[in-house]
């Protein structure tokens, strides 16, 4: 398998307003809307965010996302109205952790402290 590109799907009730609270989180809107039942973030160039309607697409989950500073995000997103939880000290990084308005859950973590265990 050669990968080029990873979208991490969740599903959504209400697309408009997930498509609020994540461009909140993001800070940008979305670059796509391939369908009306559909958006997509392109977060780097090989992995983006995708919110769906549709359940063939995209079902509920976990998404981590690794930031420089959970502390500034911290910041930031407060004062966008979105709260995440206390910070988790983890083995290999800082985590904070907020669910989304359907209840999929996100995940903030510093950048690994030490490289993880081979698998």
């Amino acid at each position: 398998m050669n990968l080029q590109k990873i979208y991490t799907a969740l599903l959504t009730a209400d697309l408009a307003a997930a498509e609020v609270w994540y461009t909140k989180l993001l800070g940008h809107g979305p670059d796509y809307r391939p369908m009306d039942t559909l958006v997509q973030w392109e977060l780097f160039d090989q992995g983006g965010l995708a919110l769906s309607t549709d359940d063939e697409i995209a079902g509920r989950g976990v998404i981590f996302l690794i930031v420089d500073d959970v502390a500034a995000e911290r910041r930031r997103l407060q004062g966008l109205g979105i709260v995440l939880g206390d910070d988790i000290e983890g083995d290999y990084s800082t985590l904070a952790q907020v669910r989304d308005p359907d209840g999929n859950l996100l995940t903030l973590a510093t950048p690994p402290s030490r490289p993880y265990p081979l698998a």
